[in-house]
Parts: structure tokens; C-alpha cells; sequence
């Protein structure tokens, strides 16, 4: 059985649990795609809403993989912050 970041995590709730079962067998691909647009990106880097908007993706979706990605060594902080959908400062993240 896979941790977290290999594994999607969860809050201990039987729903999270289930929505993470859910997403276990599409969690390798959205972590290449989350990676790779990061990459594209280059110095400029992607907020995990801007992430999810270049993907197409749901925001809520994508937001977990950046943690995924910076807990495997794979994308680190900008040190940038550019506000998101909520107008707040969010993350930019780079690829490492």
C-alpha cells in the first residue's frame, strides 16, 4: 500500500478516504501533467489556480498535487505570490 505523495491523502473520514480511492488510479498522471505545466512554464512559474486553469482542471483537484509535487523534491516555491480566484496571495511555484 502507497503513502502519501504516492498515494492521494485523506483526513482519516470515510469520505475523504473514499474520494482518495477515487482518485488513486489517475494520481500518477494528474502529478506528470501538474509537473510538466509547471516546467513549461519556466521562471515564471504557475499558482496552483493558474495550474489548474492551464490543465483545464478543477482548482480543487489540482491544488493538492503541488503539495504532492514539493513533498517529492519536484517543484519547490518561487519565493513569487500572485493572487488567486479569492483574491488572496497564493504560491508560485517553479520546477526544481
Amino acid at each position: 500500500m502507497s503513502t502519501y505523495p504516492e498515494a492521494p491523502g485523506h483526513r482519516n473520514v470515510q469520505t475523504s478516504i473514499a474520494a482518495a480511492d477515487a482518485l488513486a488510479p489517475k494520481l500518477g498522471r494528474l502529478q506528470r501533467l501538474a509537473q510538466l505545466a509547471i516546467r513549461d512554464a519556466g521562471a515564471n512559474g504557475l499558482t496552483a489556480d493558474e495550474l489548474a486553469s492551464w490543465l483545464g482542471m478543477d482548482r480543487w483537484e489540482m491544488r493538492p498535487r503541488t503539495s504532492e509535487l514539493r513533498r517529492k523534491g519536484l517543484i519547490r516555491d518561487s519565493g513569487q505570490r500572485r493572487r488567486n480566484c479569492t483574491g488572496k496571495l497564493a504560491i508560485v511555484w517553479i520546477a526544481v
